[in-house]
């Protein structure tokens, strides 16, 4: 049996130190890989090692970068939805937007979804696998690369439930801040969870910065059960604690996203609800005209709808704002070129280069 290669990527600098040592080669050989595998480079790329050590390394590493499978780039705000292939048959969807304050880039910590959401993509598709830390850090640096930018801000609320891949998360979370890697600010990372209590509860006890998001989408525990099925384990009275419990213990607001669906949430009563719910709590309410997902009957609220929700909230005491629409003309929300990637594959199509072009 071939022995597995080694991702270089997901190795610490010790460990990548004692690995270019067992090879033979000099000690500064290793910072000179360091200095390659932070930019996503491949053993082709790197040029100041000679051409026998390069030829070395690829019988016995690789370098984790990501292939790109396709990208879609919106003629509206610039906005990039890549698709990835990790090399094993998956695929997962990153999404790099453009701010005032600099880029940002919303990454998959899955490939995959196990929660089930019943407006959501991601679930659809099914869940195959967690991403380890490297892999979501290779997304990063593999659009770095690609755009020859530097990103500023993390989210991550791409394909995949945060807190169920929970210790690769954090891997990733420290490695993006590592003063000699990316540097990217614990507060200018987001985190994403649908409700995953214990998963909350750890987060919690890391004492790290970052903004933590919850997928609220219902105030009404059985209706939020139907659309999210976490809802049913997790239920809402104790999510709400936790939250509380969050934002007491971190003294850090938390974000509660909310999928406006015409005719399902979009209710004054149901603005009451959240209002009932959240008015005593630090936090915010970040309302999403939804995207329309093929199957799953959902429709975006009309516009005076958003607006009128937003200012019963804001009159009720909860701060809301409307989340800016990025890449509307790609669909940027994650998801949906991954399902059809693995579709096409199923069913023996190429999914090369061409498969979403700019």
């Amino acid at each position: 049996m071939d022995t597995p290669l080694i991702n270089l990527s997901e190795l610490s600098p010790e460990a990548l130190a004692a690995f270019v040592k067992e090879l033979g080669l000099p000690a500064f050989r290793g910072k000179q890989i360091a200095g390659w595998l932070s930019q996503g480079a491949t053993f082709d790329e790197m040029t100041n090692l000679p051409l026998e050590t390069r030829k070395l390394l690829a019988t016995k590493a690789t370098t984790g970068a990501l292939r790109i499978a396709g990208k879609l780039q919106s003629a509206i705000d610039g906005t990039i939805k890549y698709l990835f292939d990790l090399g094993d048959g998956n695929f997962i969807e990153s999404v790099l937007m453009k701010y005032k304050y600099g880029y940002s880039v919303c990454v998959s910590t899955q490939a995959g979804c196990r929660m089930g959401c019943t407006f959501c993509a991601s679930a659809k598709a099914g869940f195959v696998r967690n991403l380890t830390g490297a892999e979501i850090l290779a997304q990063l640096r593999a659009i770095c690369k690609d755009q020859k930018i530097s990103i500023s801000h993390i989210v991550m609320m791409g394909v995949g439930e945060p807190l169920d891949n929970y210790e690769n998360v954090l891997d990733f979370i420290r490695m993006a801040h590592d003063p000699n890697g990316m540097n990217i600010s614990y507060r200018k990372m987001s985190l994403s969870t649908c409700g995953v209590v214990p998963g909350i509860e750890r987060l919690m006890e890391e004492n790290i910065p970052l903004t933590l998001s919850v997928s609220l989408h219902a105030p009404f525990q059985e209706q939020r059960a139907q659309m999210m099925p976490v809802a049913r384990k997790y239920k809402l009275d104790k999510l709400l604690e936790i939250c509380n419990t969050y934002t007491v213990r971190t003294g850090r607001r938390i974000t509660f996203e909310y999928a406006m669906i015409r005719d399902v949430n979009d209710s004054p009563k149901h603005a009451d609800e959240l209002i009932r719910l959240l008015g005593s709590m630090l936090c915010h309410v970040n309302l999403i005209p939804v995207n329309a997902v093929d199957g799953t009957g959902y429709h975006k609220a009309e516009r005076e709808r958003i607006d009128a929700f937003r200012k019963r909230l804001e009159d009720g005491g909860v701060a809301a704002t409307v989340r800016r629409a990025m890449g509307r003309d790609i669909e940027a929300a994650c998801g949906q070129l991954r399902r059809k990637a693995m579709e096409d594959r199923s069913e023996g199509k190429a999914t090369d280069g061409d498969l979403c072009k700019e």
